[in-house]
């Protein structure tokens, strides 16, 4: 009876405490980032010591409040610090909600930790640009939202220093190209889908896969030594806050495509798969034609659907979820000049037509796993596959001239179709995690997988001469097929495959507020597997007429097709040639192997000295090794077959931060790095494309095996109010034994890699700029603009190269490959407010100047790729809370395309007869043109629209 009667005291004490007290709750939102939940966020009754903070919803509690009138202060580490009144009511529950915004006074405090804030804002995102040691700049999803970026390839072009290749994702940083540059996604590195890259094409990440996405310009020890350019880092979307899905749908037409009737490769799928016959070219030759298929269009599809949601484990546990999925499809239409003018005019095409149909698939879930504020471990899987379906057809004005034509004397009316799928799926799974052992010492560690499968199945190219005979309505005159060689008309098939496994571990131990340090580790092991195999389609009899050039099954089909000695031939073929050149079932003709392997160890040191001075010191230690293995056609007898190189790098850099007052930082960064070669540059297969041909160079692997670089940079950055800044910034560097694309001086002008001076040298300034120009609050803004210029100057010395393949020039030095003097990129922004409709306008816009797309060797000009301005318009409607219509107009100055060649000589009588302009000197003789069109055309403008719904 006694403990019942405290028990019931108790009760009674508990029951008349609570009719005393009351309970506050509400969430947090996070202005810089649209309004989502904010995590983390402190929230205090002011004068007390009762407090708590709010948890990945951004939601809070606070319990067992004395009834009366207190204020609460909500703060968060570089936000303003907001106070509200509040009245406790006994026995009763308050909501009080806020939504915090960055404070510019407190910028020199902010520490931004990925764990408390979803660095997608452009507030956020500037915060942690100013606070970093080392240079940095990113652009967010908020950013990526508002000016209706679709993929990274566009979203880093809006950082300064940046440009990317028009039509591609091929992205250029500080003037420099593919292989200087470096990709990663979560820290770790990404594959290269394509064989002529080094580099994973940025546009196939779809911006609903992007959180955010970093550039770092100079160098510190954690990166990989290949570094040169810049490495581009994207952090893969997590989920934070309420659970939500997000559908959208949407459509696009370019006015180039509009009125055409498109075509593709005969099955190929709806979403960019292909699977015939599991893809063996003998079994897909012998079923299937050559001629291309309608594949509807010219309006592209898109849609996507996104979710997320987190599950509370106990006191301290969270798994979160994030998927996406998404599907985009797009139809251009290009026309214009296509040619192949060396030592020699080869092709030339005055009117050519390409149709273009791709589809991106894209697929990714992300799951993050908190164990406790201590320790989260994160699993990130990613795929996308990108296809694309091509018809190109070359000199349909009847025009086309080739100088190697037979049935024709004079060698005009030459034609090729060119029908070709190129399918690339990516495989990326990832496991990370972050883990804080004590005040002191916090791991950060991943591994990832990666896997690309890139095809080229069934390419399928045929030739003809006297093409204009198919357009005079004569029945008894017709084009013949083209047979100078047995490869003239053709079926190819090729396939990539790389493996990857790569990981990175740093152990970061913070010896005081001024002074940590950073030891790690981080490897990558890397292979190649690359085969093709081409199937020629010879014909016995010449000049084989063709009565319907639409019709080309009418002559290669099934009925025609024979076997002869397990060899693949188009009937007629003369059995007498026996094997001939064709190709064996099965049998490739051009086959290589690559291997990588990177170890590194690395450390520096994070030294402050007062409030003003960072040193940042590091060094690191790299292990390389790389090899390739080939059996390719059309090299001499005697090549081994192999090269291989193994070197040990020590790398130091310095990076220093002098902050003059709470706004404004000078920068300063010095550091060695190196260049090393990529499979597709030492791999001496060479792709034939119509107009040009590509291939690598295994002499890159001798010694010197890598290019050594020196890097230097000095930077001004002010931060001068609210989500503005301005910054200039210096850069130098040397690279020495560089490596540059040459174009042959002979009649194939095959393109290849050689080492092709002692050194270069790189000079450049980089000026940037976002302001707001007009306020419609006291921190929102209604107008406002942003700018970025580099400028970029380079020069290389030229020497004579022998060995595998041998190269010379006529002049001392040059501009750097791939290099643009001047990149240009700039916004203005609108944002008015009418009621609750608040519309956000963006114009964009781009430039990059001309740039040496290869180098000509001995007397041949320049590869150059033409200067060209981009502008795009998009308008974001947000209807409803939950609803959104879009609207963008993309290249609105549908400029022209061009690749030319310098200085090109052509002979008077294809000029004459292509009614192409031509002068004279003083002795009656052709002068060179100065710039001939070996590719003109205009991609149209792009309308788009885009319904989007949030549950």
């Amino acid at each position: 009876m006694k403990k019942i009667a405290i028990l019931l005291a108790l009760c009674f004490v508990g029951i008349t405490y609570a009719q005393d007290t009351g309970t506050v709750t509400g969430t947090l939102l996070d202005k810089e980032s649209g309004e989502q939940p904010l995590p983390f966020a402190n929230i205090l009754i002011k004068g007390t010591t009762k407090g708590t903070t709010s948890d990945f919803d951004g939601l809070y509690t606070l319990e067992g409040i004395q009834a009366g009138s207190y204020t609460l202060e909500f703060s968060f580490i570089g936000y303003e610090t907001i106070s509200k009144e509040v009245t406790i009511v006994a026995g009763q529950t308050i909501t009080v909600n806020a939504t915090l915004g960055a404070s510019a006074a407190a910028l020199d405090e902010v520490v931004i930790k990925t764990t408390s804030t979803k660095k997608e804002s452009v507030q956020a995102l500037l915060l942690e640009q100013k606070k970093a040691v080392v240079q940095k700049q990113s652009i967010g999803a908020q950013e990526l939202s508002n000016k209706a970026v679709s993929n990274a390839a566009a979203a880093v072009t809006k950082i300064s220093g940046i440009s990317k290749q028009e039509g591609g994702g091929n992205v250029y940083v500080r003037g420099l190209g593919d292989r200087y540059l470096n990709t990663t996604l979560n820290g770790l590195s990404l594959p290269a889908n394509n064989v002529d890259k080094k580099n994973i094409d940025l546009g196939l990440f779809s911006s609903d896969v992007i959180q955010n996405i970093g550039v770092s310009k100079t160098y510190a020890a954690n990166f990989y030594g290949d570094f040169a350019a810049g490495n581009v880092d994207i952090t893969a979307k997590e989920h934070v806050g309420s659970a939500f899905v997000d559908a959208d749908l949407g459509n696009s037409i370019n006015s180039a495509a509009i009125g055409k009737q498109f075509l593709k490769s005969e099955g190929t799928g709806l979403f960019g798969f292909y699977n015939r016959y599991s893809n063996n070219p003998f079994a897909v030759i012998l079923s299937h034609g050559v001629d291309p298929v309608s594949s509807g269009g010219p309006v592209g599809l898109s849609g996507s659907i996104s979710a997320g949601k987190s599950w509370n484990i106990g006191e301290e546990s969270k798994l979160s979820v994030f998927a996406t999925a998404s599907f985009g499809s797009s139809f251009e239409y290009r026309r214009g000049q296509e040619a192949n003018v060396t030592a020699v005019e080869n092709q030339i095409f005055r009117v050519a037509e390409a149709f273009e149909y791709s589809r991106t698939t894209t697929a990714m879930t992300n799951l993050l796993y908190r164990i406790n504020p201590d320790h989260r471990i994160k699993f990130t899987s990613l795929f996308i596959n990108d296809a694309t379906d091509e018809v190109g057809r070359y000199g349909i004005d009847g025009n086309g001239f080739n100088r190697n034509t037979i049935a024709d004397i004079d060698d005009f009316g030459y034609f090729t179709q060119n029908v070709q799928f190129e399918q690339d799926m990516i495989f990326v799974n990832q496991l990370s995690g972050v883990s804080k052992i004590n005040d002191k010492i916090e791991l950060d560690y991943g591994i990832g997988f990666n896997n690309v499968l890139a095809r080229q199945p069934d390419r399928k190219r045929i030739a003809l001469e006297q093409f204009d005979l198919s357009q005079d309505n004569d029945p008894t005159t017709n084009p013949v097929l083209y047979r100078n060689v047995d490869f003239d008309n053709q079926r190819y098939f090729q396939n990539i495959e790389d493996e990857e496994w790569n990981a990175r571990v740093n152990l970061e131990y913070k010896n005081s507020e001024k002074l940590s340090f950073n030891f790690g580790y981080n490897g990558r092991i890397k292979e190649r597997a690359f085969d093709n195999q081409r199937f020629g389609l010879s014909i016995i009899e010449p000049n084989t007429e063709v009565t319907n050039v639409n019709n080309f099954n009418s002559i290669f089909n099934r009925e025609n097709l024979g076997l002869i000695y397990n060899t693949v031939v188009i009937n007629p073929i003369n059995p007498s040639i026996g094997l001939g050149d064709t190709n064996l079932p099965g049998l490739a003709e051009n086959t290589y192997t690559g291997k990588l392997n990177v170890h590194a160890l690395y450390g520096n040191a994070i030294y402050k000295v007062g409030e003003k001075w960072t040193f940042v010191p590091g060094l690191r230690v790299e292990s390389f090794n790389q090899s390739i293995e080939y059996d390719v056609i059309n090299l001499v007898f005697n090549n081994p077959g192999r090269n291989e190189a193994s070197e040990t790098f020590l790398l130091p850099s310095l990076n220093v931060k002098y902050a003059l007052n709470e706004d404004q930082n000078i920068r300063f960064a010095a550091s060695r790095t190196v260049s090393n070669p990529e499979f597709k540059e030492v791999a001496p297969f060479v792709y034939e494309n119509v107009t040009d041909r590509i291939g690598g160079n295994p002499d890159l692997l001798n010694d010197p095996a890598f290019s050594s670089i020196i890097n230097l940079d000095l930077k001004y950055e002010w931060f001068f109010e609210r989500g503005q800044v301005f910054s200039v910034a210096a850069f130098a560097k040397q690279i020495n034994d560089p490596v540059n694309l040459v174009s042959a001086n002979d009649a194939t002008g095959t393109q290849r890699f050689f080492r092709t001076g002692d050194k270069a040298e790189v000079f450049g300034l980089e000026l940037e700029a976002r302001k707001s120009l007009l306020s419609k609050g006291e921190d929102e803004s209604l107008l406002s603009a942003g700018l970025n210029v580099t400028y970029t100057s380079t020069k290389q010395d030229l020497k004579t190269v022998s060995g595998t393949f041998n190269t010379n020039f006529n002049r001392d030095s040059d501009e750097l490959q791939g290099a643009s003097p001047f990149l240009v990129n700039a916004d203005v922004s609108y944002t008015p407010t009418f009621g609750t409709y608040k519309p956000v306008a963006n114009l964009v816009f781009s430039y990059f100047s001309d740039r040496i797309d290869a180098l000509g060797a001995g007397q041949l000009g320049n590869i150059v790729e033409k200067g060209v301005p981009t502008l795009d318009f998009v308008w974001k409607n947000k209807i409803h809370d939950n609803f959104e219509i879009n609207l963008s107009i993309k290249n609105l100055l549908n400029p022209t395309i061009e690749r030319v060649r310098e200085n090109a000589t052509i002979s008077e009588d294809v000029l004459t007869t292509l009614n192409i302009p031509f002068t004279r000197n003083q002795n009656n003789e052709i002068n060179p043109i100065d710039e001939f069109a070996l590719s003109s055309y205009k991609r149209g403008i792009n309308f788009g629209l885009q319904f989007k719904y949030t549950f």
